[in-house]
């Protein structure tokens, strides 16, 4: 069993990359604002799933998004 120091070592390490630290950001822009746009638009028109699923959907993508960047913010790899 790993100590709870150890793990965040390891995950602060891969946040002190520059590349990673602007894909998680582009990420989180992306589930922010394309989630609930194109992703009801391409579940709702093009695969023709059920509108109210795919509210649901882009509703967890944004969720998953403003998480992300509350991450990001809150170990200030975004300042």
């Amino acid at each position: 069993m790993t100590k709870n120091g150890e793990n965040q070592t390891t995950f602060s390490g891969l946040l002190s990359s520059k590349f990673w630290r602007i894909l998680l950001t582009l990420a989180s822009v992306l589930l922010i604002f394309a989630g609930p746009t194109y992703g009801i638009y391409a579940l709702a028109i093009l695969l023709k799933v059920n509108l109210a699923a795919s509210f649901a959907v882009g509703f967890v993508l944004f969720a998953a998004g403003i998480g992300l960047m509350w991450y990001l913010l809150r170990n200030k790899v975004i300042e």
